[in-house]
């Protein structure tokens, strides 16, 4: 799976499983190269803000790992991953 790809097969995983009023997916890959030559193509490296009203009463750990849970076989090609998870009542 390219990047482009991938970046895409991320907004349709959380899209559907958590179906977020605002979704946000960075491919930083580039900032990562120098310390793994694979980032400088591009898909290893991501930033994910997603608020959704199903993390209400969630703590930050269960938040993430829901959105992990939805990515699932995906995150297997996914070096880093960093998540903002919130409601859409927290600032």
């Amino acid at each position: 799976m390219n990047p482009t790809e991938k970046t895409q097969a991320i907004r349709e995983r959380l899209t559907a499983a958590l179906a977020p009023c605002r979704l946000q997916v960075e491919d930083q890959s580039h900032l990562h190269a120098g310390h793994n030559p694979a980032a400088q193509h591009g898909g290893t490296h991501y930033a994910v803000t997603i608020v959704s009203d199903q993390f209400a009463g969630k703590r930050s750990i269960e938040r993430h790992r829901m959105v992990y849970d939805a990515l699932g076989s995906v995150m297997a090609s996914i070096h880093a991953l960093a998540i903002t998870a919130k409601t859409p009542d927290e600032p």
